[in-house]
């Protein structure tokens, strides 16, 4: 059957409005005035420093963790153990992270009230612990947030069971060269899958040098990042100061394009020759105790990790029925749930958030579905690059793009517009997440299925879309975790008529209501939350009962 004429309607449905905003986009950075006032700011060198340091950092220090947790489970056979915890980390969106840290770290947070007794504080310390000039509370909210979608992307490869296979018995002929078996899976497994891993690493590395609704919450303020400095430029009255913003972006593109380069050269490497050599002599003494502490660094970090989600994620719930709470008290004096009758009485902006969220998703999982299905794999490797534009792409430059193109079409501040929006930034991350069990779906059972006389939708709705339910179910639910997490496209294109739980968040982020900053925060994760528990509840393993049983 040709799906020629499909796969040609799917691409211009959704490629012809990713290569608009696109365009649109990087037409804004290219004003000669804006590139002028924006060479003349001061510190703006210090800004791409930041910017340099906190992007690199954090998407270096969340590779090097994901790499050493994925050794460990491959080795010993646990990577169901491994991944048990991801959903829920995975659920939490960036701004909620950034506010539960906050709630820890800062001055007048809860780790430095456990410490007050000991130091004999009276009051909150003149410590910058977040929003610090370095970037490091930036850094550490990156890292703790990127490390998930890392693990998630790679167990989607690793679930599927040709791959998997054929890995186990490559990484089993090497330890039988006389590796071992850290080293086999590091020459063997690991430049594989890392290969795999590509788009997942540039969309972290793009995030971490673009992100501006973390670091609002928990990044350095003077200077801030660069992408900090584009928003609060593009948000301007003055048409100057919005093309210096633009040019902000563009530089932006061109950070993201270089680093981006530089880490797929370092990703395609072989592994350095001598790294674990075959039959190499047994370390001794410190050398044998370093390489130790390293081999477990790893997973120490991931065992810290899911630490301080479940402190961050008690904290926001904490912080959300706190009424009276001064200073250096472990816990509130008063105890109220006023927070969460403000957001039950705020039904519009739920009611936006989660119509959203369901709808985005749900369109992009059924493009992702007919694309897989239509396109020729020619097609889809060449695709791939637009599809996963706004991935790429600074988040302030897209969200100008899609800001113009919402103008030109009269969809500003209207439901069609948002939900637009929404599904552009969606579907990269559906696609991604349902491409490898999908295209590694076995062809076998097509042809089974078509030498009993059923057809290509009997196939499709009897065979392999039920095997393949719990992908489907977790790519929709991490459709809707994205859409929920979404701050700049609401803000611009809603045009703050309508509000979701992150714009809500992120703004209150900014005032001194931590009882309210803390239910809506918390909100952004339950609902999330709740969609991977349906889509685990959908993707359940079927059980069968024994012939003869009761």
């Amino acid at each position: 059957m040709n799906h020629r004429p499909l796969a040609t309607a799917l691409l211009l449905l959704a490629g012809l409005p990713t290569a608009t905003v696109a365009v649109l986009a990087l037409q804004a950075g290219l004003d000669a005035a804006g590139w002028r006032d924006l060479l003349s700011q001061p510190g703006l060198d210090r800004s791409v420093a930041l910017t340099l340091f906190t992007g690199l950092a954090s998407t270096a220090l969340a590779w090097w963790i994901s790499a050493r947790l994925l050794q460990q489970a491959f080795v010993t056979g646990q990577l169901a153990r491994l991944l048990r915890p991801v959903p829920a980390m995975l659920a939490t969106p960036h701004a909620a992270m950034a506010i539960g840290l906050v709630f820890l770290l800062a001055p007048s947070g809860w780790l430095l009230r456990l410490l007050a007794p000991l130091a004999g504080w009276d009051q909150p310390p003149a410590w910058t612990t977040t929003q610090d000039p370095w970037g490091l509370g930036l850094v550490l909210a990156l890292v703790v947030k990127e490390v998930p979608f890392l693990l998630w992307t790679a167990a989607t490869q690793l679930q599927r069971d040709d791959v998997l296979r054929r890995w186990q018995s490559e990484h089993a002929l090497a330890l039988t060269l006389g590796y071992g078996s850290g080293t086999a899976f590091r020459r063997v497994v690991w430049p594989q899958l890392a290969r795999r891993l590509r788009w997942p690493l540039l969309a972290v590395l793009a995030y971490g040098l673009t992100v501006v609704d973390m670091a609002l919450v928990i990044g350095p303020a003077s200077p801030p990042t660069l992408a900090m400095q584009a928003w609060q430029w593009l948000l301007d009255a003055d048409a100057l100061v919005q093309s210096r913003g633009a040019a902000a972006g563009m530089v932006l593109v061109a950070l993201v394009a270089v680093c981006a380069a530089l880490a797929d050269r370092v990703l395609m490497r072989r592994p350095a020759p001598g790294h674990g050599q075959r039959g190499a002599s047994p370390r001794t003494g410190p050398v044998a105790a370093l390489h130790g502490v390293r081999a477990r660094a790893g997973l120490v970090a991931g065992v810290a990790m899911v630490g301080l989600y479940g402190v961050v994620l008690a904290l926001l719930a904490l912080g959300s029925v706190s009424g009276v709470w001064p200073f250096p008290d472990l816990w509130p004096q008063l105890w109220s749930l006023d927070a969460w009758r403000t957001v039950a009485d705020s039904s519009a902006t739920l009611s936006t958030t989660f119509w959203l969220a369901l709808a985005s998703s749900a369109l992009a999982l059924a493009w992702s579905v007919a694309w897989l299905e239509a396109a020729p794999p020619d097609w889809d490797r060449l695709a791939r690059p637009l599809l996963y534009a706004s991935l790429v792409l600074p988040g302030v430059l897209w969200v100008v793009g899609l800001y113009r193109l919402g103008l030109g079409l009269r969809l500003e501040a209207t439901a069609t517009g948002l939900l637009l929006a929404h599904t552009l930034m969606v579907l990269p991350y559906v696609l991604l997440s349902l491409s490898p069990a999908y295209q590694g779906f076995d062809a076998r059972h097509a042809q089974v299925c078509a030498s009993l006389g059923h057809g290509r939708w009997a196939f499709l709705w009897r065979v392999k879309w039920p095997l393949l339910r719990r992908s489907l179910a977790a790519s929709l639910a991490v459709g809707f975790a994205v859409s929920v997490a979404q701050y700049l496209p609401t803000l611009y294109l809603g045009a703050g008529r309508l509000n979701t739980v992150t714009t809500e968040a992120v703004t209150l982020a900014a005032g001194g209501q931590r009882s309210l900053l803390g239910a809506f925060a918390g909100l952004q994760w339950l609902l999330p939350v709740a969609a991977f528990a349906l889509a685990a509840w959908v993707g359940r393993p079927r059980r069968f009962a024994a012939p003869g049983s009761a």
